[in-house]
């Protein structure tokens, strides 16, 4: 029994850093966009189309990625992202422009979201039922691990040795990951790698066994993203745009960030005592809440309490998510299946920063744009009541 704990805890540690270096990464953009806007004076429009590419190549790379882990094994694809990823970064320190810069991006955005996907699944494929569901939700709260050592970085290192040093250093830590991730377990015999092409492992995800769960499970997916991304990725400049000086947005960032790690432990509880459709209903809601509120608060105090409800909830939701996901398909197309429904969601992760950015730019204000996130994540509480499919498979 210790042993089994010793492993658990093992696992949980080595397929955490996949939630924890995307977070980074994507945290570590928020706070590096504003010091390029100033310094190559760059549009708003520039701006959004400099968050929304790295969720583009996290769209190819969900699915792309899904469909690998099933065909070759769920631990070469994990260590294979994570090399993406790292040396995206390395070359993201010598980018001479904002042109070069986003084509950077792209690349690193293929690797960081093949990880999630291939992650969960692994989890998935190695628990069931009520654990299965606590441990999806226990390895999504590294992300708020990784979003608040961004917030450090930026607070306190960035100012001194510039955003390219900065992003170098998340690129080394990359390599620590990478030796964890050779000590991944095997391949449960169950998941051994399909023969099976893309076509046809795309046909399975979308036969009529699976449709329903794989349409509900996309657009709760793109809802989620579309508002997680379009919020935070501009929290910092929304902060900026304030009246924050940019190291004073930074330190509120970093303090709404420490909110998210009661969001995800609250989650994995609940989910165990509490239907999880209910559970998510709550925390969706709650997001809805707190975004009307964030986005019409007028004094630091409002400020920092409404965006560190935002966010416990919208983290929260993000962690029930990934814990609803796998458990909806079979374990022979459990990869393509997570990566299929991520991989939608990426297109509102792409279109959620860039709308902020093209609203902005026609002279749109904060609270109209926060009340954009509302009506779509009110949409997302009617597709999970009224069309997600409450039981999953616990092989």
């Amino acid at each position: 029994m210790v042993e089994s704990k010793r492993n658990s805890a093992k696992l949980l540690w080595v397929i955490g850093t996949a939630w924890l270096f995307d977070a980074l990464d994507v945290a570590l953009l928020s706070f590096v966009m504003p010091v390029i806007k100033e310094s190559w004076q760059l549009t708003a429009g520039q701006l959004g189309a400099v968050s929304a590419i790295t969720t583009l190549g996290m769209m190819i790379g969900a699915l792309v990625c899904g469909y690998l882990a099933d065909k070759l094994g769920r631990k070469p694809v994990l260590i294979g992202t994570l090399l993406l990823f790292s040396l995206g970064n390395l070359l993201l320190t010598i980018t001479p422009n904002v042109e070069w810069f986003l084509v950077v991006r792209l690349l690193t955005g293929i690797g960081l979201g093949g990880e999630l996907p291939v992650a969960a699944t692994m989890i998935a494929d190695h628990y069931t039922g009520t654990q299965r569901s606590r441990m999806l939700v226990l390895v999504d709260s590294f992300w708020a691990f990784g979003w608040i050592a961004a917030s450090l970085l930026a607070f306190l290192v960035m100012p001194h040795i510039g955003w390219r040093m900065t992003v170098l250093i998340t690129a080394l830590m990359g390599l620590y990951a990478l030796l964890l991730r050779r000590r991944l377990p095997a391949e449960q015999e169950a998941n051994r790698p399909q023969k099976v092409d893309f076509r046809q492992a795309l046909r399975q995800v979308w036969s009529a066994k699976y449709r329903r769960a794989t349409i509900c499970l996309s657009i709760l997916w793109f809802v989620i993203m579309f508002a997680y991304y379009g919020m935070f990725l501009w929290l910092p400049s929304v902060l900026v745009l304030r009246g924050f000086s940019l190291v004073h947005g930074f330190g509120y960032t970093m303090l709404m960030s420490l909110a998210q790690l009661p969001g995800y432990y609250l989650a994995a509880w609940l989910i165990g005592v509490v239907k999880r459709k209910a559970v998510l209903a709550t925390y969706l809601i709650g997001t809805v809440v707190s975004a009307a509120a964030f986005g019409t608060a007028n004094n630091p105090t409002m400020i920092l309490i409404s965006g560190a409800w935002l966010s416990f909830f919208t983290l929260g939701a993000w962690g029930i998510m990934i814990a609803f996901t796998p458990g909806q398909f079979a374990p022979a197309v459990r990869g393509i299946g997570m990566g299929v429904a991520q991989s939608i969601g990426r297109i509102g992760a792409t279109i959620g920063p860039f709308l902020v950015g093209a609203l902005m730019a026609i002279g749109f204000g904060i609270p109209a744009i926060f009340m954009v996130f509302v009506a779509v994540l009110l949409l997302g509480v009617g597709v999970l009541l009224f069309g997600l499919p409450n039981q999953e498979t616990d092989d």
